[in-house]
C-alpha cells in the first residue's frame, strides 16, 4: 500500500504532462477512479485547448459518477454538453447529467427538490432526442420519479387526515388526483377526499356543516361516476347515507 502512494505521489509530481495523462488514463483502465480524479483535476486546467482536453474532461465526469459524487457529476457532464456541443458524446453526457441527478435524489419522504430538478432534465433530453436508444431508460426514471413525487404529496395528504387536519388533507388530496390521474391509487385518493370532507363537516360549527355535508355528498358522486369499480364503494355508501341523514336532520333541525 505504501509503495503504491508512493508511486501515485510520484506521478502527482511529475512535470510530464503526457506521462500524467497516461497514467491517469491507466489508473481509469483499471477502474482506480480516486487516483484517476485526483490526476485528471490537476491535468484539466493545463491540457486545455489541446487536442486531449475533451476526452480528458469526458473520463473526468465519469470519475465522478463511478464514485457516487452524483452532485459532481451532473456538473462535469452538463458542462461537457456546453463545452463540447457538436461531440459525439455530448448527448451520452446530457443524458448522464440527468442520471446523476436522478442518482443523488432521496428517498421520496425527504426534500424533493432533487427529484424535481431530475425529472425535469430527464424530461428535456427526452424532447431533445426522442429516437436516442436511450430515451426508454430515461422515461422509465421519469416514471419512477413522478410515483416518488406522487407518494411524497400522499402521504402528506394522509398526515393531515391523522392529525385531525381534515379541510388541508382534502386539499392535499385533491392536488394530488389533479397532478396524477391516471395514478392506480386515483379511486383511493377520490375517496379520501370524502371522508376528509365529511370528517370536517363533522367536527365544524352548525351552520356551517350541511354546506360541508354536501361537499363530502358530491365527492361520493364523483367516486361513483369517475370509478364505479372501486374497492372502496362499500366503505363511501356506508359515509354518504350517513351524510345524507345528517343534511336530512339539520334541515328538519331548522325553524319553519
Amino acid at each position: 500500500m505504501l509503495a503504491s502512494c508512493g508511486g501515485f505521489e510520484k506521478i502527482r509530481k511529475s512535470s510530464d504532462v503526457n506521462y500524467k495523462l497516461t497514467k491517469a488514463n491507466e489508473y481509469y483502465d483499471k477502474k482506480d477512479y480516486q487516483h484517476s480524479n485526483a490526476l485528471y483535476k490537476e491535468l484539466l486546467p493545463i491540457m486545455k485547448s489541446t487536442r486531449n482536453y475533451e476526452l480528458l474532461f469526458y473520463k473526468y465526469a465519469y470519475t465522478f459518477f463511478y464514485l457516487k459524487d452524483y452532485i459532481e457529476a451532473s456538473y462535469y457532464f452538463k458542462n461537457f454538453t456546453e463545452y463540447f456541443p457538436t461531440s459525439k458524446n455530448a448527448e451520452e453526457c446530457e443524458y448522464m447529467s440527468a442520471l446523476s441527478l436522478y442518482k443523488y435524489a432521496p428517498k421520496y419522504s425527504l426534500d424533493q427538490s432533487n427529484t424535481i430538478k431530475s425529472l425535469e432534465a430527464l424530461q428535456s433530453y427526452v424532447n431533445r432526442y426522442p429516437a436516442s436508444p436511450r430515451t426508454a431508460d430515461a422515461n422509465n426514471y421519469i416514471d419512477l420519479s413522478r410515483k416518488k413525487l406522487e407518494l411524497k404529496q400522499s402521504d402528506a395528504a394522509m398526515l393531515y387526515f391523522n392529525i385531525g387536519q381534515y379541510k388541508a388533507s382534502a386539499v392535499c388530496y385533491k392536488s394530488t388526483l389533479r397532478n396524477y390521474p391516471e395514478s392506480p391509487n386515483a379511486d383511493l385518493y377520490q375517496f379520501m377526499i370524502m371522508r376528509a370532507m365529511y370528517k370536517y363537516a363533522k367536527q365544524s360549527i352548525s351552520d356551517k356543516q350541511e354546506e360541508r355535508y354536501a361537499s363530502a355528498i358530491n365527492a361520493y358522486k364523483e367516486l361513483k361516476d369517475n370509478y364505479p369499480q372501486s374497492k372502496y364503494i362499500a366503505d363511501a355508501d356506508k359515509i354518504y347515507e350517513t351524510a345524507e341523514d345528517k343534511v336530512k336532520q339539520i334541515r328538519d333541525e331548522q325553524p319553519k
